[in-house]
């Protein structure tokens, strides 16, 4: 099954986000393989050279690295991985927050949510 992605950013961008949050959710451990390029293109339904792309900027980003025989690996850098989430977090944060003003809310009102 593909995953989807909106047109709105490049699809390369998309699967960093999506592996990115599989990390930080520990639904990737650290020093955990990834899959090939070749199966992540296939479960997403893109182009090799699109995984490729992403996992080389996650890479010089230090989320993942590469032992040259056996593949791609998930960053064993706990506080990377703890700072991102927390970045994450703060991000939807306040998203949500810009969301909950648009409808008319105030800021004291959505630190009910």
């Amino acid at each position: 099954m593909s995953w989807s992605f909106d047109n709105t950013k490049p699809i390369y961008l998309q699967i960093m986000e999506k592996i990115k949050l599989q990390i930080v959710s520990h639904e990737l451990e650290p020093n955990q393989q990834l899959p090939t390029v070749r199966d992540l293109a296939s479960e997403a339904g893109v182009n090799p050279n699109t995984i490729q792309r992403a996992l080389s900027d996650l890479e010089r980003e230090g989320f993942v690295y590469s032992k040259r025989t056996t593949g791609r690996f998930v960053t064993e850098d706990l506080d990377l991985i703890l700072q991102s989430r927390k970045q994450l977090s703060e991000e939807q944060l306040q998203q949500f927050v810009s969301c909950m003003l648009q409808f008319g809310y105030k800021k004291k009102n959505c630190q009910m949510y």
